[in-house]
């Protein structure tokens, strides 16, 4: 019974909960089906615009309550700025070398407050562990498969047909050492590759790749990790809410706080399964946009980009003044159930 009732609430049903006002996703059923401590609520409540006054705040949808990052054991707003650059030494020929252990573990994990998700995760995480190199660094990872299914790791760039973690599924309890020297620059990803695939993604198996070219890009004081994603909370193969860096709201609840004329860069990737685009928004602003982040010259400048799965790219922005400016999925869904933050610029 709690299965059908899932089915029955629809994504529109849970925007018009949210339009109404506070109302419990299904009650009982949903608590039932995905065994939460409550079910979860979505409410229309009064958001200050960038002025900072209440009076003429506009109505945008949220949850109520907190997610326990805690138990989850990660925070989205650590996860902005957490890059990993291994363990480095240097190889007999001069190259960089640069050491990752990667650990695929089943995890649950409090997605939205009362519902817990059980998650494939990459080192106890969604997204998984950002690996941050230089081009032409010799990236070595041992992966260990602590979960009961078998699992790989693709990365997204360029590397021999025996490295591209397809063709080789690591065993339940199995280990594969992935070694390849790192090019392209650029923002790139990794993510499980066996099937069904679309489930293997969902469930929390991708990270970013960041490589950055030779001497570095142009310094930027705030640099950000924003990896799009949705959450399919019943295994029906549509998505429930979506967010940037898995947890929905949270960037509303939690602004990220910037400076006032400082260069902000974003690594923005789209991970989303079972919708075919994403798209970012910027309120109050423009952005420079380097499509891959593998050109130093940028395609366009714009407050809007369009993303298909998989498709990722690098933004480039100053905001001139100070306030609460928000950020977004330009698809008004995506934004209304979760994909949805704010910049806070101080002076």
């Amino acid at each position: 019974m709690p299965v059908d009732l899932l089915k029955q609430l629809t994504r529109r049903d849970v925007l018009k909960a949210g339009a109404v006002g506070t109302l419990s996703l299904a009650g009982a059923g949903i608590a039932a089906a995905c065994a939460p401590t409550a079910a979860p609520k979505i409410s229309a409540t009064p958001t200050p615009n960038h002025y900072g006054h209440d009076s003429d705040a506009m109505f945008m949808p949220g949850l109520v309550g907190e997610v326990d990052h805690a138990s989850n054991g990660f925070n989205p707003t650590d996860i902005l700025t957490a890059f990993d650059y291994g363990t480095v030494s240097t190889l007999p020929n001069g190259q960089t070398l640069r050491e990752y252990r990667i650990n695929a573990v089943v995890k649950t994990v409090e997605v939205v407050p009362g519902i817990p998700f059980e998650a494939w995760t990459y080192n106890g995480r969604v997204p998984g562990p950002t690996i941050r190199c230089t081009e032409g660094d010799r990236i070595r990872i041992e992966f260990v498969n602590g979960t009961p299914h078998p699992h790989t790791m693709h990365f997204h760039g360029v590397h021999h047909a025996n490295m591209d973690g397809v063709y080789e599924p690591v065993p339940v309890g199995g280990t594969f050492v992935y070694e390849f020297d790192a090019e392209p620059f650029g923002v790139h990803q990794y993510h499980c590759h066996v099937f069904p695939l679309a489930e293997h993604i969902a469930r929390g198996l991708y990270g970013a790749f960041i490589v950055d070219p030779k001497g570095g890009w142009n310094k930027a004081e705030h640099e950000f990790v924003m990896v799009q994603n949705g959450v399919d909370i019943d295994f029906d193969g549509a998505n429930d809410f979506y967010a940037v860096n898995f947890i929905p709201f949270h960037y509303d609840k939690h602004p990220i706080v910037i400076n006032q004329d400082a260069l902000v860069r974003v690594f923005l990737i789209n991970m989303l399964e079972y919708d075919p685009i994403n798209s970012f928004h910027l309120h109050a602003n423009f952005f420079h946009y380097y499509p891959t982040g593998t050109s130093r010259t940028p395609s366009e400048y714009t407050d809007t980009i369009i993303q298909a799965q998989a498709q990722r790219g690098m933004l480039e922005f100053r905001y001139k003044f100070p306030g609460k400016y928000m950020f977004h999925a330009h698809k008004t869904e995506f934004a209304e159930l979760g994909w949805t933050g704010v910049f806070e610029v101080q002076s």
